[in-house]
């Protein structure tokens, strides 16, 4: 039998073939892509000519490409069309791929190479982008064990094995415990303040489970409208408990510890490689450099959000007063929090959704790529798709060079996990004359179309796809040599300019005219609706700031401390929480179990990295607001200093490339209302 993911990709674009592709072809293409890879780098190890840059820097970063592509294809099927197979298929390869990393990072013979190189490189003629390449691998075999004696070496590998496994089976039990959750309604009288799409969205699920009622489950599109409206305030207490209690259970999906193995597994591996914790060994390649940084920074940002936070929390309850609720607890907060923005505003999010039809912002988001940086988007049916629901389309810029695909997943289902995210299924390169284009896919969790409605966004989902789409104009405009310093390839703490850049048209007028039309009468959304956007975005940003601020605080004291006689996840978490907490201590529920980012994903030690984006993010808008949101020459900086240059060089150099001076958080406190 021919496995179609280690032959040419004869399709157009040369794109996935996905309806060629069983789950029997993974594993023996990851084993063949392993074996291939391996090939490639003995080559370079044994090379008997002198090493150089091209014949071993160079080399090894296009060696493997045929592994990364079957990687990229798995790992993206095991977040957005996963199944038991899969999950099983990734628990098997996953040891092997961390193996064969390994085996790269402690070979001598290619280290021995990459240093000869680096050592020389004052002598060498090297451009920026190829001496930022150097100092990459470099540091990568030397913060991998490289330098390592071979009793820590193999204790290395035992534990980059082990860790591999615990972060996949903690995403695994999130997801277990996320889909095996519902709530089943079947008397009217419960479904008493949701607006009519949520009780539709929830009777479309019952019918497909077969059954009479309405279901609520812990997917966002469902959750977050019950917690928000629903007047039975039980009934919110019931999946507010049921989401706060994600693999935090005693039972076959429990993640506590999990957590603890995968603290003290990643500590242990900082120490074994000369760091004192592995928040030190992290942040050494993040712009804030260490813990003291980030620390710090968090902290300053704290006591400018406290007070705010207190006084709207203090709001909220006084609201839930004139209901007879003497204590606010956390399964009210949404709830009154939509009650207040009413009572201030005069509008809830159900007035807006109308004028937020799916396609419609899909094409504002278009539109608003095209007018900044000359992009057009074609949606094609000409190449393979994971699932039906995946849109794809064929980029291109106005003078008709083709410059990525994009595909686009947008509804939840059972072998998704929650959330959205950006991802690509193939990166950037220039290899001769080729530019080597990407592509990208991005993955949202939103409302699903009804009986009688189309899909219509909350305006959060319609900041959400233009974060993701930041992050997808990042990946699709790369224009760099190198595969490993192309798109997202950046410092961790600067990965989420793009993407919260991108939301602050969503506030503004001249952007939501684009596309902000009732669905149903094409009207545009009315001036009064944009000014109270606009009122409201700063609405509750005390708290929302405590929130991610007790988020970074988290993961730091996870993570920048030493872990190893922590015991119990529960008690150590709300030690942390102590002086953030606007909400009493709810026993059932524990934040770090289903805490995804920091435990399965790749934010650990760098949760910090959203607010320290918002800095750079407010900063870097501030320069638009002042020329015209749509001003050519400054969106053309930003491609040519930011986007197109992936991790070509150090983040604040190209920043400051772009902005002309370093940023400061004053833009930001000034946005979030927390300084006048």
């Amino acid at each position: 039998m021919s496995n179609p993911l280690l032959l040419p990709f004869n399709t157009p674009f040369l794109t996935a073939p996905f309806s060629l592709i069983k789950n029997e072809h993974f594993k023996p293409a990851f084993i063949k892509g392993i074996e291939l890879a391996r090939q490639e780098i003995d080559a370079i190890a044994n090379n008997a000519d002198d090493a150089t840059f091209k014949n071993t820097i160079e080399f090894l970063d296009f060696s493997g490409q045929i592994l990364d592509r079957i990687s990229n294809i798995f790992f993206n099927l095991n977040s957005a069309e996963t199944s038991d197979e899969i999950q099983k298929i990734a628990q098997e390869v996953s040891p092997m791929l961390t193996e064969f990393s390994n085996d790269i990072t402690l070979n001598e013979h290619l280290f021995k190479r990459v240093k000869f190189v680096y050592d020389a490189k004052n002598k060498l003629q090297l451009s920026t982008e190829q001496r930022t390449l150097l100092t990459k691998k470099y540091k990568s075999f030397v913060r991998n064990g490289a330098n390592l004696n071979d009793k820590d070496k193999t204790e290395l590998r035992k534990i980059d094995a082990e860790l591999s496994k615990l972060k996949l089976k903690f995403g695994e039990n999130v997801l277990a415990e996320t889909n095996a959750y519902e709530l089943h309604l079947t008397h009217k009288k419960d479904l008493k303040g949701l607006p009519e799409s949520a009780i539709e969205a929830a009777e479309m699920e019952a019918k497909e489970k077969n059954k009479k009622g309405w279901i609520f489950t812990l997917d966002y599109p469902s959750y977050i409208p019950f917690v928000t409206y629903a007047d039975n305030r039980e009934l919110r207490k019931t999946i507010a408990l049921a989401a706060g209690a994600k693999s935090f259970q005693n039972n076959e999906f429990d993640n506590q510890q999990n957590v603890l193995n995968i603290v003290k597994l990643r500590h242990q591996r900082a120490n074994l490689l000369g760091y004192k914790t592995h928040a030190h060994f992290v942040l050494e390649e993040r712009m804030a450099e260490k813990p003291e940084t980030v620390n710090a920074f968090l902290e300053d940002l704290l006591p400018k959000a406290k007070p705010a936070a207190e006084k709207e929390i203090n709001q909220l309850a006084a609201l839930a007063k004139k209901d007879g609720i003497e204590q606010l607890e956390k399964w009210d907060s949404a709830y009154y929090s939509e009650k207040l923005k009413k009572q201030l505003f005069d509008f809830d999010e159900e007035q807006l959704k109308p004028y937020f039809k799916l396609e419609n912002v899909i094409d504002g988001v278009f539109n608003i790529s095209n007018k900044l940086f000359d992009l057009v988007f074609k949606e094609i049916n000409t190449i393979d798709k994971y699932h039906q629901d995946v849109r794809t389309y064929e980029v291109s810029d106005t003078s008709g060079n083709y410059i990525a695909i994009l595909y686009a997943d947008f509804f939840p289902r059972k072998g998704k996990r929650n959330g959205a995210w950006m991802t690509s299924f193939k990166g950037q390169w220039i290899s001769g004359s080729d530019n080597s284009r990407p592509h990208i896919s991005i993955v949202c969790n939103f409302t699903k179309p009804t009986a009688t409605k189309p899909s219509l966004l909350t305006f959060n989902e319609v900041t959400t796809l233009f974060h993701e789409f930041g992050h997808a104009l990042h990946g699709m405009l790369a224009n760099t040599t190198y595969p490993s310093l192309s798109g997202t390839n950046v410092f961790w703490d600067f990965v989420e300019l793009p993407s919260q850049l991108l939301e602050n048209w969503c506030y503004e007028k001249e952007a939501l005219n684009l596309f902000a039309k009732h669905f149903e009468t094409n009207e545009v959304i009315p001036m009064g609706f944009i000014e109270k956007i606009k009122q409201s975005s700063n609405f509750l940003e005390g708290m929302q700031t405590l929130r991610q601020l007790s988020f970074g605080m988290l993961d730091m004291e996870w993570h920048a401390k030493n872990p190893s006689e922590i015991t119990n996840v529960k008690a150590f978490e709300y030690d942390v929480f102590k002086n953030t907490q606007l909400f009493p201590d709810v026993k059932e529920n524990c934040m770090s179990t289903s805490f995804s980012h920091i435990f399965q994903g790749g934010y650990s030690s760098g949760y910090y990295s959203y607010k320290w984006a918002e800095v750079l993010d407010a900063d870097a808008f501030e320069l638009f607001l002042e020329n015209g949101i749509f001003n050519k020459a400054i969106a053309t900086k930003l491609k040519s200093n930011i986007l197109e240059k992936g991790g070509t060089e150090k983040p604040m150099k190209l920043y400051e490339n772009f902005r002309g001076k370093k940023p400061t958080n004053t833009a930001l406190l000034k946005r979030a209302g927390l300084v006048k």
